[in-house]
This record gives C-alpha cells, sequence and structure tokens, in this order.
C-alpha cells in the first residue's frame, strides 16, 4: 500500500491523524505530513480507516 495526499484538497483537520499518527501528522504549521508513504500491513486497516473518514477525500491509497 502507498499513501498519497492531494495537498491542494486537504484541509488538515488531524482526523486521520486521530485515527493513524505512526502515518499522519498535523503539525503546529497547520499542515499535514505523511510519515511513512508505504506502511507495513499492520497499519493498513487503520490507514484505510483514515482515507475513509477524510471530510475532503484528499487522501488516496495505492494496492
Amino acid at each position: 500500500m502507498k499513501v498519497k495526499v492531494d495537498f491542494d484538497m486537504c484541509c488538515s483537520t488531524g482526523g486521520c491523524m486521530q485515527v493513524c499518527p505512526e502515518v499522519f501528522e498535523v503539525r503546529s504549521d497547520g499542515y499535514l505530513y505523511i510519515l511513512q508513504e508505504e506502511p507495513a500491513e499492520p497499519l493498513h486497516d487503520r490507514v484505510r480507516e483514515a482515507a475513509d473518514l477524510c471530510p475532503t477525500a484528499a487522501i488516496e491509497l495505492e494496492h
């Protein structure tokens, strides 16, 4: 799995970070950062949940 974010669509609400902080982080500058572009398999379910919860559908997952 590869994680991509459309940063033009991202509104940095932090929901993804709440679900999977190992992969997503909203920093003090207000921007989202991807900490692991290719997370290990044990994180895949939470990454999918984070993508599903994204209010702007900015998170894209490639398999």
